[in-house]
């Protein structure tokens, strides 16, 4: 159930709450404007620190009196005036017309410039395009509408205050809502302990590289597909996107996953040339295989294949693994070396269906469900949510621990360094705990404690809403200890790339104490690359998982 906020100055407390928790744990971080903020903000009275907290949460700069009406405020325009010595609010700033035009509803614009038809009942950017030419000066709004009784307040605050927000979150996709939601009691988070170390910033000049690395990554998702523009700013922003080691592994890993994504649009534009360049300079999982890719289509057949021959001696992941066994024997042939036969992979089990098409709405994953589910032999369409809330659940102190640089608010659904290549060794003895249990019998117990404990917590792995405990005690019934150890191995390997591929179906055989995996494809699909990885290695050890390949019965 749903609470209800008592606190009318909750957002108030939250916001203060980050300025508390940043002067303790980042004061050697901040500059002279931020500390002085800091310093400020607390001496105010509280209905004008409201209205700042107000303006600061929602959009744009420019705010109107009447549209600040708060019952804890109380009069708008009284309240700000304490913030107007700050500097930090202005009353009646200059607007130019565009912005005047943002304010006003098109009645106002009428009333303000006494508008006759049929301009009055025109479209508001109709309005707008008629006006400009007259009103090209910028002025006060009281000036631009001396009839209207209402105050406008412009803030120039919000950069700092993100800035703030940035140090507190580690980044800017998290915003002033996660305390809400949090308080209402929507999201729950696990407490983590912080120590000293576990700071995401370490220096003022991560900030910085921070807000170098957001302003590109900006430019680069406000992108259009196909604008004539696209190679031009593609290459401003690798011009101006900090090449240097920053020194930290997580803003390291952000600017190799911008340059990875720049790549595949410039192979998206067949701009091979630039895309191997910028592959060739990025250390992001899989950059090395698109560098392949793209010296092949390039025809640099000679170089892809010294790259290929580098590659084999050490591949990167199995998905790499898995792009050389394809593109190796192509590139042999091209350069006239002698055959290589590809190396294909045993079939997997395979069961094909052949049904009638349904009515109403369906998806081909319920239709092969209901086909074989029976009371004893249960089904149940858990794709990649049973393996993890497994993972998850058994793992859940090895997840969470408290490793520096893992955890730096309270707000974290999982560690930062999740998909780091080290995320496994950095907790190596904690995961080798955790996966001991499924030797000695005791996961069970754990799991399902973990369960009932840290219910609805968010977490990277566990499907709360997806799953209840009747499956997982299923699950823990008929899928055996080993098995389920292999499965958190192979996640832990690469939890990105391994925590997807699972087969869509599961059935269970609770008399016999068994299972079986099954990977439904309908008319025309095909196996996926993470799907043939994660049916190969269930192949491999033992692990039963069949395709059943759908078709359609004609008509009669």
């Amino acid at each position: 159930m749903i609470r209800v906020l008592e606190n009318e100055f909750y957002y108030l407390d939250n916001f203060q709450r980050v300025l508390d928790w940043i002067a303790q744990r980042y004061a050697d971080l901040l500059d002279e404007e931020e500390h002085g903020f800091i310093a400020a903000f607390g001496r105010l009275p509280r209905p004008s620190q409201a209205l700042f907290v107000r303006m600061v949460m929602r959009k744009g700069s420019l705010f109107r009196a009447s549209k600040m009406q708060y019952p804890e405020i109380g009069c708008p325009v009284a309240a700000v005036q304490d913030l107007l010595p700050t500097g930090w609010i202005a009353l009646d700033p200059v607007l130019g017309l565009e912005e005047l035009f943002e304010l006003l509803v098109k009645p106002e614009i009428a009333d303000a410039f006494a508008l006759k038809a049929p301009l009055r009942s025109a479209r508001k950017d109709e309005q707008l395009q008629a006006l400009r030419e007259q009103h090209a000066e910028a002025r006060p709004f009281s000036q631009w509408y001396p009839g209207s009784a209402d105050t406008v307040f412009a803030i120039d605050m919000k950069p700092l205050c993100d800035r703030l927000r940035l140090v507190f979150f580690g980044n800017l996709h998290q915003d002033w809502t996660e305390f809400v939601l949090s308080d209402l009691g929507l999201f729950r988070y696990e407490q983590v302990e912080f120590s000293e170390a576990s700071r995401g910033f370490r220096s003022r000049q991560d900030i910085e590289h921070y807000l170098q690395l957001h302003a590109c990554r900006e430019r680069f998702h406000e992108l259009e597909p196909g604008c004539e523009q696209m190679r031009e700013v593609l290459h401003e922003v690798l011009r101006d996107l900090p090449r240097h080691s920053f020194g930290n592994d997580w803003l390291e890993s952000r600017r190799e996953k911008l340059l990875f994504r720049i790549g595949q649009q410039f192979e998206k534009d067949k701009d091979w040339a630039s895309a191997h360049a910028v592959y060739a300079g990025c250390r992001f999982p899989g950059a090395r295989s698109r560098a392949m890719r793209v010296l092949e289509k390039d025809e640099k057949f000679d170089q892809a294949y010294e790259l290929f021959c580098a590659a084999e001696q050490a591949p990167e992941s199995e998905a790499e693994r898995q792009h050389l066994l394809r593109i190796g024997p192509r590139l042999a042939r091209k350069l006239g070396h002698a055959k290589v036969k590809a190396r294909k992979a045993a079939p997997p089990a395979r069961l094909d269906l052949n049904l009638p098409i349904p009515n109403g709405e369906w998806r081909v994953e319920g239709v092969v469900l209901a086909h074989l589910h029976r009371d004893e032999a249960p089904v149940f369409y858990v794709e990649n949510t049973l393996a993890n809330t497994l993972f998850g659940l058994l793992c859940w102190p090895a997840v969470f621990a408290a490793i520096p640089g893992a955890f730096f608010h309270p707000f974290h659904r999982g560690p930062t360094d999740l998909y780091s290549p080290d995320f496994h060794q950095r907790r190596r003895r904690e995961f080798d705990a955790c996966l001991a249990r499924l030797d000695d019998g005791s996961h069970v117990e754990a799991i399902l404690a973990t369960w009932d404990e840290k219910a609805g917590i968010q977490s990277p792995f566990v499907a709360w809403d997806w799953l209840d405990r009747d499956i997982l005690e299923l699950a823990l019934r008929c899928i055996p200890a080993p098995h389920l150890k292999l499965w958190c191995q192979r996640i832990l390997q690469d939890v990105k790339d391994n925590r997807t591929g699972f087969p869509d179906l599961i059935q269970f055989f609770p008399d016999e104490g068994r299972y079986e995996m099954i990977e439904v494809k309908g008319p025309g699909d095909r196996l996926q690359d993470n799907q043939l990885r994660w049916i190969e290695y269930c192949r491999e050890h033992g692990m039963p998982v069949t395709v059943c390949y759908l078709q359609w019965q004609e008509a009669a």
